[in-house]
């Protein structure tokens, strides 16, 4: 069934909003101010889902999509909104679930932090599909809500070095014996462009195979790693005695080296911006005690330590909690910097006085947020506390806790926009206790 819509606004998924006799319809691919016609393509009782057929009126925020496969690759859902409207969508998301949510206002809506709109992606995982119906190899990301590979020849988000080898990885894949046993490629780009390639194998590359692939990253300046099973599998292939990949923090004169599939943010430019502004935010003073919790490999760690604090770092992986000793000690901050592997989504109140008396905590979890943390903060906990957060709905139902029932003022919140043209929502918020 068609329809005609005015499109009133966006969803937290970036799909438009209008009504139809009444009842709400999201519209994939709509704008604000919009006049569409759009295809109902599912019925539920409070809403309908609809794809669009036409733009009959275009909105004020409308642009070309500079990609030709958007709307069919599934990289990015808002090539087609402006800059400047992509970063509204984002801090009105942000302000809608901290109100919403969390019953919380920020004292200050800080102004987003921003870095390149394109070629950003550091990191990268390829998918890769032998089509025997077209006798031919698709690597890239998956079609919008679809398992199928995108066919695309180039990708605007990814730096102009991995972009251009999507065609080149194409013809490596059709010539190995193991072409249907290689479904993913992990792409990590690292200072100095330095390239890694981790090529996900289920079983082992003949010999032919082998040397294909030492020609493929002899002639394109890569290392290919190859990984069997989980991320710690992976291992360098080729060549030998290939550079590390590091990623700087030049504001702190530190050098972060890490492995290929160990986690790091993808937007290298914001990620140095955000952790400038989180370390002034926390504003760590020399014999100051801190505490980054999720810290991961030491992100922001050796950043505070830098400045003069004592930090203490907390990460459920032990293997990450080795990186970052591993890290401090490379960087000159072993003596600045301690590190503990714990379960943070277990806190407890002894947990936390195990830790000793910490005057300002940094918190970075991932999507589930850090609600067991918070909770289990007590009368002498942390002063100030600057949480950095992927999603805003677990930010919000955090910031309830803490401001609520921890005695905590949101002071200031904001979005930083690490991935461009897509509606993921990354902030950054502080909280203060008198």
């Amino acid at each position: 069934m068609e329809v005609e819509l005015q499109i009133e606004g966006l969803d937290h998924e970036a799909n438009g909003i209008g009504r139809h006799e009444g009842k709400v319809v999201f519209v994939a691919g709509a704008l604000p101010g919009e006049a569409v016609r759009a295809q109902i393509t599912r019925r539920k009782t409070h809403f309908d889902q609809a794809e669009m057929v036409a733009v009959r009126i275009p909105g004020p925020s409308r642009t070309s999509p500079r990609c030709p496969h958007f709307g069919r690759c599934g990289g990015c859902n808002m090539q087609h909104a402006d800059p400047a409207a992509q970063i509204a969508f984002k801090q009105r998301i942000l302000e809608d679930n901290l109100a919403r949510i969390g019953k919380v206002r920020p004292d200050t809506l800080w102004s987003p932090l921003q870095g390149p709109s394109w070629g950003y992606r550091q990191r990268a995982r390829l998918s890769v599909r032998w089509v025997a119906k077209k006798g031919r190899v698709l690597v890239g990301f998956h079609e919008k809500n679809s398992s199928f590979v995108a066919d695309m020849d180039s990708c605007d988000i990814l730096p102009p070095s991995v972009s251009s080898l999507l065609i080149p990885l194409r013809n490596l894949v059709f010539s190995l014996t193991l072409r249907e046993r290689l479904p993913q490629i992990e792409v990590a780009l690292g200072e100095d462009q330095v390239l890694v390639l981790v090529l996900r194998i289920l079983e082992s590359p003949s010999v032919e195979d082998e040397q294909l692939m030492r020609t493929f990253a002899d002639h394109h300046g890569v290392q290919i790693w190859w990984q069997t099973k989980g991320p710690d599998t992976a291992r360098l292939f080729y060549p030998d005695g290939a550079p590390r990949l590091v990623y700087r923090l030049p504001e702190f004169s530190v050098e972060m080296p890490f492995g290929p599939t160990e986690f790091t943010q993808v937007n290298g430019a914001v990620n140095r911006v955000l952790v400038g502004k989180a370390v002034r935010l926390l504003d760590p003073q020399p014999g100051e005690r801190l505490v980054d919790l999720f810290c991961g490999l030491g992100n922001f760690t050796l950043a505070l330590a830098r400045r003069g604090a004592q930090v203490l770092g907390v990460e459920g992986s032990p293997a990450l909690v080795a990186r970052a000793q591993q890290n401090a000690a490379y960087n000159g901050l072993s003596q600045m910097t301690e590190f503990r592997s714990a379960n943070l989504f277990e806190t407890n109140e002894v947990m936390i006085e195990s830790w000793g008396e910490r005057d300002k905590w940094l918190i970075d979890p991932p999507r589930d947020g850090a609600v067991e943390l918070v909770k289990a903060i007590g009368a002498q906990g942390p002063r100030r506390i600057v949480y950095v957060s992927c999603s805003p709905a677990t930010l919000a139902r955090d910031a309830a806790v803490l401001v609520h029932q921890k005695g905590y003022s949101l002071k200031g919140a904001g979005v930083f926009n690490m991935f461009p043209h897509t509606a993921h929502v990354e902030s950054l918020a502080l909280f203060e206790r008198e």
